[in-house]
């Protein structure tokens, strides 16, 4: 802020006690040094300062208090009293116009300190939002106001247009609020805001994005990184190579480079997966599992079918499919035997086996229980407890075993299912169809297995 200095007319004697007066931009503010007389110079008094005061037309907003204990300051200390405020003036309000105002939390959240303890995967430069939320809220006009130097001068006063966002895509305006009308991703252009219904990544998935949780669809252009997940509410498109941590899908897995996972890797998709290979994966959906090459030493779930390429291999893991496999071919001679299951509800066979180690767990506690409860001279209060804890056990294992029971008879759901191979199926390679097992002990060419219903025994018969 620019200052000037006016003239206090200075007296003939120079060693009179005096004051030099400065204003600041506008003249809304008024400062004075107050210098004390030297020698036999006239002192510095309230009257002076007075008179001068109305010399400088200086009329409003006068510091009554601070001149008075200034000039008496000057006066007993024979020292210069610098930068007093004398007067301040009334300074304008600034109209505000009506806008839009971005809503503060929509902004990207800062890592806590101390980084040594930060995940840095957390964070995304994404900004996602939920249907309804609110986007900026609309601020009202503030009107202006004049203001008043301390000449008694108007200082007028500024319309000042702060920057606004505009209602875009898929947004709608609620009274003062902009809310998002669908679940998705936020982007401000041009001070437009707007709501994508799917997420473009336009490279790589890893530190530079963070972890991906998505409502809608996602399309990765680049490769994702081991270590990083991603959640979607629809379907994910990746157009090279997919390490995976874990993932799960709403919607269709589509991956052009091939899925590559490191043990614990994990992938729930709701719809179906098509892809290059799949390695070292643990793979459960819904829909058709479709791989061109390989699938290596995986385990694959799936309520439909899993089809290979001309030449696709499986080579060791699980393979579980209700309708069937079709593969250029099973097993190599020097890779781990791979199993086949068809015909089965994975889900349920899944949930059978969880009630069954239930059940084994029960029975050991239960078995402990009836030899407390057999050992002689018990206390009885103890021994009331032990046999209130023997008829909940009990309870639940007929609940578990009922389970059991009743999700053995939800296994097998398809009769129908087969196995194709157009190449070979290598010896010692297990396929089971509605548990009806066959284990290859020689290898296989062209051959096509399914259920003899009849016999109760898995049948082959060559391919044309």
């Amino acid at each position: 802020m620019g200052t000037a200095v006016h003239s206090a007319d200075l007296p003939d004697n120079p060693d009179d006690g005096h004051v030099k007066i400065i204003f600041t931009e506008n003249d809304l503010e008024a400062y004075g040094d107050f210098v004390p007389a030297i020698g036999n110079g006239r002192p510095l008094t309230d009257d002076y300062v007075r008179k001068l005061l109305h010399k400088m037309n200086i009329i409003h907003g006068i510091q009554e208090e601070a001149v008075r204990d200034a000039v008496a300051a000057c006066m007993n200390s024979k020292k210069i009293q610098k930068n007093i405020l004398i007067a301040r003036g009334t300074p304008a309000e600034n109209e505000i116009t009506e806008y839009f105002q971005l809503n503060p939390a929509l902004g990207r959240g800062q890592a806590p300190e101390p980084e040594n303890k930060i995940d840095h995967r957390q964070f995304t430069p994404f900004t996602i939002v939920k249907k309804s939320q609110a986007l900026a809220k609309q601020k009202s006009r503030k009107p202006g106001a004049a203001g008043m130097n301390v000449h008694g001068g108007t200082l007028p006063f500024k319309v000042l247009k702060p920057n606004s966002v505009e209602p875009g895509e898929n947004t709608v305006l609620d009274g003062k609020f902009m809310l998002a009308a669908i679940d998705g991703q936020m982007i401000i252009q041009k001070n437009i805001i707007s709501v994508k219904e799917s997420l473009h990544i336009r490279g790589p998935v890893g530190y530079s994005t963070g972890h991906i949780n998505f409502p809608g669809d996602i399309l990765i252009e680049g490769p994702v990184s081991d270590g990083f997940k991603i959640h979607s509410g629809g379907s994910v498109t990746i157009k090279q190579t997919f390490d995976v941590t874990e993932a799960i899908t709403k919607g269709n897995l589509y991956v052009a480079g091939g899925i590559i996972g490191r043990g614990a890797a994990l992938l729930k998709v709701g719809g179906g997966i098509k892809t290059r290979f799949i390695e070292n994966c643990r793979a459960a959906c819904r829909r058709t599992v479709s791989v061109d090459s390989e699938i290596i030493n995986s385990h694959i779930y799936t309520l439909e079918k899993v089809e290979m390429g001309d030449r696709g291999m499986i080579i060791g893991g699980e393979i579980l499919a209700v309708q069937g496999v079709f593969a250029g071919g099973i097993g190599k001679k020097s890779a781990r035997a791979a199993s086949i299951k068809c015909g089965i509800d994975f889900t349920a066979e899944q949930e059978k086996e969880k009630n069954n180690n239930m059940l084994r767990l029960l029975t050991a506690k239960l078995e402990r229980l009836n030899q407390l409860l057999e050992e002689p001279g018990s206390d009885p209060e103890k021994k009331l407890k032990l046999e209130e804890l023997h008829a909940r056990l009990t309870a639940e294992q007929r609940a578990a075993l009922d389970k059991v029971n009743e999700l053995s008879g939800r296994i097998n759901i398809n009769e129908n299912a087969v196995v194709e191979v157009t190449g070979e199926i290598a010896a010692g390679t297990v396929i089971e169809i509605c548990h009806a097992a066959y284990f290859v002990t020689e290898p296989i060419k062209k051959v096509r297995i399914f259920l003899d219903k009849e016999r109760g025994k898995l049948a082959t018969a060559p391919l044309t």
